[in-house]
């Protein structure tokens, strides 16, 4: 969430900036329930005190104040519960940087990196190739668990688990804490991270018996690891890279891509988790981008990075870097990466804060994710442009050594 005193500060400035995501607030109303609640607030604790300086025979005074903050303290209790309410549909505001625009069409294409590679024949699509070799399959899946999920098979499964085992290599040297987070969340820790609110909670699977929910993906049981603590100035930045098993309904992809493990209800993913001080968030913003581009790199993965613009960002983020890698078989780039600097706003909801050094006040961290694979999009990418004539695929230089 924002601060609601840079909110009263600069109201103009948050309605422009959720006008620039699509989002739909009323700023002015929120502004009415905090001056109402301020009001209540000194009322309640103005009768407080004049109740302490009662003596013992002042009885009846007493309690007509009694009744009085009786009648004051529901009135306060609802106007905190719709403030905290509005609170919560603020998205965080994109930084200046950030291209202005409505949908990906207006995304900032930043450049194009590696080269498409070329065959003496047609390139086939992932998925054909795929279940010939019985790598994928989607038709059993869909007998067992329904439609958007897929076996991964034979050579598949030791390619998945190559590419986790190169993630970590890679990371693990670069000074990230390996961590196996739990994919289910409480309803507060979900919450908290920022993406329950409006149309992001269609995506999400909860289980009201348990009043859990599936993390959508892996940055969201890291974010919350330290909920409610405060880090030693050197402790920042703490850098954590996380595999698990994620979980979408892709409630607004209705019709698009539903063949294949493009677009799935269960996939594994390795992710970057960042805490940092403020002024280093866009350095570790970059820093990630940079691993990003460095295992495409060794991959010998044609891509492209784009800068999302304002309307095409997620409600938690400030700035969102993607990586597009070029699927020959499908004759398009495909986002496959992602990486987003959130600032202090999944911080201040979760209350993760540091104690400067020189100023010995608390400060609210900024946090950070970024993508290493996503292991269906990256298998899709391997797939397509290591297929080789006879029907087969090559290996990729750098995953070698992780198959034995």
């Amino acid at each position: 969430m924002l601060d609601i005193k840079f909110i009263r500060n600069y109201p103009d400035k948050v309605k422009q900036g959720c006008k620039k995501k699509q989002v739909e607030v009323d700023i002015d109303k929120l502004l009415d329930f905090d001056k109402k609640k301020k009001e209540y607030l000194q009322r309640v604790e103005s009768l407080k005190a004049k109740q302490r300086k009662l003596g013992k025979d002042e009885i009846q005074e007493a309690k007509k104040i009694k009744k009085e903050i009786k009648k004051i303290e529901p009135k306060l209790e609802k106007t905190k519960k719709d403030f905290n309410a509005l609170m919560l549909q603020i998205p965080n505001l994109p930084l200046d940087e950030v291209p202005a625009g409505k949908d990906e069409k207006d995304n900032l294409i930043l450049e194009e990196i590696g080269v498409k590679p070329k065959f003496d024949f047609k390139p086939k699509d992932y998925l054909e190739i795929a279940t010939k070799l019985d790598l994928i399959d989607v038709k059993r899946a869909a007998k067992v668990s329904g439609t958007r999920f897929g076996y991964l098979k034979n050579d598949a499964v030791l390619i998945e688990f190559a590419l986790i085992n190169f993630a970590f290599d890679t990371l693990s040297k670069q000074g990230f804490i390996p961590i196996i987070p739990p994919v289910m969340l409480k309803a507060d820790a979900a919450k908290g991270m920022g993406y329950l609110e409006q149309a992001d909670k269609e995506e999400a699977y909860y289980l009201p018996q348990d009043d859990l929910y599936l993390v959508g993906t892996s940055e969201q049981s890291i974010g919350v690891l330290h909920a409610d603590e405060i880090f030693k100035e050197k402790e920042l930045p703490k850098r954590y890279v996380g595999f698990s098993t994620c979980f979408r309904r892709e409630a607004g992809a209705s019709g698009k891509d539903t063949k294949g493990i493009l677009r799935v209800h269960q996939f594994d993913k390795i992710e970057m988790f960042v805490f940092c001080k403020p002024e280093d968030s866009k350095k570790e913003h970059k820093h990630l981008l940079d691993i990003e581009k460095k295992l495409m790199n060794d991959l010998e993965l044609p891509y492209r990075v784009v800068h999302l613009c304002t309307g095409d960002i997620g409600r938690p983020s400030a700035s969102t870097y993607d990586i597009e890698t070029w699927m020959p078989g499908q004759g398009i780039y495909r986002e496959t990466h992602s990486t987003s600097n959130c600032t202090d706003f999944q911080a201040r909801r979760l209350s993760i804060r540091y104690r400067d050094s020189k100023t010995k006040k608390l400060e609210f961290v900024h946090t950070l994710n970024g993508t290493v694979f996503a292991i269906p999009r990256s298998l899709i990418a391997i797939i397509e442009n290591y297929q080789q004539k006879d029907g087969s695929i090559k290996i990729p230089n750098i995953l070698q050594k992780y198959i034995v």
